[in-house]
């Protein structure tokens, strides 16, 4: 690991033990078969639709191993392996790949994914029974509505299980033909005990996702990118609904986007600290919202 990098971890250590943390817990964080992986970046490398057409370098290009191992300089006490399906017959094979990605890296809380498909509530089944403990679903880049009936199985299996599901629903950074807070909020009529996660705070429709969370007491939302200079420059955070987000403080998560950021990952964290929420807001955001959800203790 070269200097930078262990210059990078020292800071993000210093970030979380000045906080009196154990560490962090990261719920968005990329890890996927290698090949896929690497059409994903050469995705963004050719600012592809949904990208919206941005320059968007990826910081952490890396093999696996190394992107691992960096994760635990940071002192991550557990992180994801966000992988997600762009089409029929995908997640299947994505959520075998899983398994063995869990059972070799004990500290990512393994995760599996979902399609609109037949057969998706038998093979949502297979992956708990497998133990996952986190489902990712990205409705902009598979294209689907969220509320399919195809998926009212795998939605009711999940809600009954208790397992969290991490959503990227919001319009951003591209719109999608069934993005939003609509498709979401028709879901949760009809698995209100459901745990979605919502991913980077459902940018941009923030304050529409805001009121899912409040009229739902299992809807959470993670900060994957949102708050830093990036960001802000795109789709900024409307300073009036920071009361309502430090309202929501215990369902609130950490989330990155490691490895798949345009800037250093302790920009994430400086970017949450520098709201001025409070120590108590940042201690439960970055890790004790999580460890809690997770039964990590």
């Amino acid at each position: 690991m070269n200097g930078d990098r262990l210059r990078e971890a020292a800071e993000v250590r210093e970030f979380w033990g000045r906080l009196g943390l154990p560490g962090l817990v990261d719920v968005h964080t990329h890890f996927m078969p290698e090949r896929v992986l690497h059409k994903v970046w050469g995705y963004f490398d050719a600012l592809g639709p949904l990208t919206g057409g941005l320059e968007w370098p990826i910081s952490y290009r890396a093999e696996e191993a190394e992107r691992t191992a960096l994760l635990r300089e940071f002192g991550l006490r557990a992180f994801t392996a966000m992988l997600y399906p762009h089409k029929p017959g995908m997640a299947r094979w994505l959520n075998g790949w899983a398994v063995g990605f869990a059972r070799a890296t004990p500290d990512c809380l393994h995760t599996a994914t979902l399609f609109p498909e037949p057969g998706v509530g038998s093979y949502v089944r297979e992956a708990v029974e497998s133990g996952a403990r986190v489902f990712k679903a990205h409705v902009q880049v598979g294209g689907y509505d969220p509320a399919d009936p195809l998926l009212d199985p795998a939605w009711g299996l999940l809600a009954e299980a208790g397992i969290p599901v991490v959503i990227h629903c919001g319009s951003g950074p591209a719109p999608g033909k069934h993005t939003g807070p609509e498709p979401i909020a028709r879901v949760l009529a009809r698995h209100p005990r459901l745990r979605l996660v919502i991913a980077h705070l459902g940018m941009p429709e923030y304050e529409d996702f805001l009121a899912l969370a409040e009229r739902h007491p299992e809807v959470r939302l993670d900060t994957t990118m949102v708050f830093t200079d990036f960001t802000e420059n795109l789709m900024p955070f409307p300073g009036r609904a920071l009361p309502r987000l430090a309202a929501l403080a215990d369902r609130v998560l950490l989330g990155s986007d490691f490895p798949n950021i345009p800037y250093p990952y302790v920009h994430q964290l400086r970017a949450l600290e520098r709201l001025d929420l409070g120590e108590a807001w940042l201690r439960a955001v970055c890790h004790d919202n999580a460890a809690r959800l997770f039964e990590l203790d």
